[in-house]
């Protein structure tokens, strides 16, 4: 019995300690980055971007209240963004249309301290990462509303599907869920990661890579970096970091496949929890999944033909930390694959 026990006991240890060192690094950043959010909102920081952004809503076709909304989501994530949005849209009539657009905008630019952050320990500039998500969100946002004014489309009254709870909670609450979350995200990827290990035992990995290879290389992606575009896609940056960055460190993937990847998840991720949240809102499927898909195809397409035109100690400058790989031959190996 124990020659059967004790192999076992020593691989479930293995798998923690594994699991731990990606949990982590993601924790090291979450953790201040929620304590630096929570101090954003209370002294009214939010409130003032929502201000600043009130001048930009006019250009995709929303009112000037609805900045507040996206800085909210933008700074704090997706349910104070609801909140808020739930509290204007009782004086707000807004069309499906403009929610589309609201909701389009806060898939693609949403919880950037964290997911910049994430992002830059991956090697990508949290810089230049937070210029495309922003202005990805601006651009869709912009063209989204004029084609929906071409086609005179979901121009019927939107209807929230959701209202949630507005009451403040004391600091002592907040800081519990807090806790309580960070615990939930620890046996989430807990499951996750042995859920990918018995995948990989089945040949899931190759089965993978048959599918988003060729896709990702139409794009100019190299399939090294097929593992981190599938674990942001489905998982999300938030709930998926510790993996992104673990897969980026390994130094396999070229420099520019690991930044082009993060670019194509950060306009499109968590596709399946996210899109359910933002149905809440009352917007079309049509707009912030299936159009929001196809830009970030043709997004990231032109974005890696024009990157690919900049010198390397340039790219390394603006867009990407060299230092974060730790095999510089994998950047080599991308330059002679892609000539």
């Amino acid at each position: 019995m124990t020659k059967i026990i004790l192999p076992v006991l020593l691989k479930a240890r293995n798998f923690f300690q594994e699991s731990l060192s990606v949990a982590l690094p993601l924790l090291r950043i979450m953790i201040p980055m929620i304590i630096v959010v929570k101090i954003l909102k209370e002294i009214g920081a939010i409130e003032i971007l929502g201000q600043w952004l009130a001048p930009l809503m006019g250009i995709v076709g929303l009112p000037g209240s609805m900045g507040l909304v996206w800085a909210a989501t933008m700074v704090a994530g997706f349910f104070p963004g609801i909140i808020i949005f739930a509290d204007l849209a009782s004086n707000e009539i807004l069309t499906v249309g403009q929610v589309t657009v609201l909701s389009s905008m806060m898939l693609i630019a949403h919880s950037l301290p964290v997911e910049l952050q994430i992002a830059d320990k991956a090697g990508a500039r949290w810089l230049s990462m937070g210029v495309f998500r922003v202005g990805g969100a601006l651009l869709y946002g912009l063209i989204l509303n004029q084609i929906l004014l071409w086609g005179n489309w979901l121009t019927e009254s939107s209807i929230l599907l959701w209202h949630p709870e507005t009451g403040r909670v004391d600091l002592q609450t907040w800081a519990w869920d807090q806790i309580v979350s960070l615990i939930l995200m620890f046996v989430i990827l807990l499951c996750i990661m042995f859920f990918m290990k018995v995948l990989d035992k089945f040949g899931f990995s190759i089965f993978l890579q048959s599918i988003f290879k060729p896709l990702l290389s139409k794009l100019g992606i190299g399939k090294e970096a097929v593992n981190i575009t599938v674990i942001g896609i489905t998982l999300g940056i938030a709930f998926g970091g510790g993996l992104i960055i673990k897969e980026s460190h390994v130094g396999k993937i070229p420099p520019r496949d690991i930044f082009f990847a993060l670019v194509l998840m950060g306009f499109f991720h968590s596709f399946v929890e996210d899109t359910l949240l933002m149905m809440l809102l009352g917007g079309s499927l049509w707009g912030f999944l299936v159009g929001r898909l196809i830009f970030t195809l043709l997004a990231v397409w032109l974005i890696v033909r024009l990157l690919s035109l900049m010198p390397e100690k340039q790219f390394q400058r603006y867009f990407f930390k060299p230092k974060a790989i730790q095999v510089e031959s994998a950047d080599e190996k991308y330059v002679e694959g892609h000539n």
